[in-house]
């Protein structure tokens, strides 16, 4: 057995483990919140997006009215909001989270699609692949132009009725 100043010792360590484990936290807490703040800052995606309908073509068609895209930063990944006025005047509402991780997040207000991914291939190039259930719908490239004014989703699939889906968006940044 150790001595009675050997006990004094790790009573006095005992004791400051909490100040120690709330000091190690708070330094943890503060690193994260920097390393989300500077993602959400790089993500050139972030923003509101209206469609440019003379710069971009739909195959097949036809094209919508309007549409605007809103990405905003959500911990480490981002939220999508899609409001669109289809040929018809009618409206769609999608929305949608995650992170660049490849894993599947459910989507609202689509019946073309339910589930999406999404992956970062460089600071400014992503891909989403929207599914429904496990069956590809699209592939998107969306790519943000150097000076940040202007992304371009590149969509390649099928329709529900099987025909080719070639579409090239140009969204200009509000």
């Amino acid at each position: 057995m150790g001595s009675l100043g050997d006990k004094e010792k790790r009573d006095s360590n005992i004791k400051q483990l909490p100040l120690l484990v709330r000091s190690t936290l708070a330094v943890a807490l503060v690193v994260s919140a920097l390393g989300v703040s500077a993602m959400a800052q790089s993500n050139s995606s972030v923003g509101t997006w209206k469609l440019d309908l003379a710069k971009s073509t739909y195959s097949p068609g036809p094209a919508p009215k309007s549409s605007t895209l809103k990405i905003e930063a959500t911990g480490m990944g981002v939220t999508s909001t899609i409001d669109t006025v289809q040929p018809d005047g009618t409206t769609q509402h999608i929305t949608y989270g995650g992170a660049y991780d490849g894993k599947p997040a459910p989507v609202t207000g689509s019946s073309t699609y339910n589930m999406v991914t999404r992956r970062r291939i460089s600071p400014t190039t992503t891909e989403a692949v929207y599914l429904q259930g496990t069956k590809v719908v699209t592939t998107n490239t969306v790519v943000v132009s150097a000076d940040g004014k202007t992304l371009t989703a590149t969509a390649k699939g099928v329709t529900p009725q099987g025909k080719p889906v070639n579409n090239v968006q140009v969204f200009t940044k509000q």
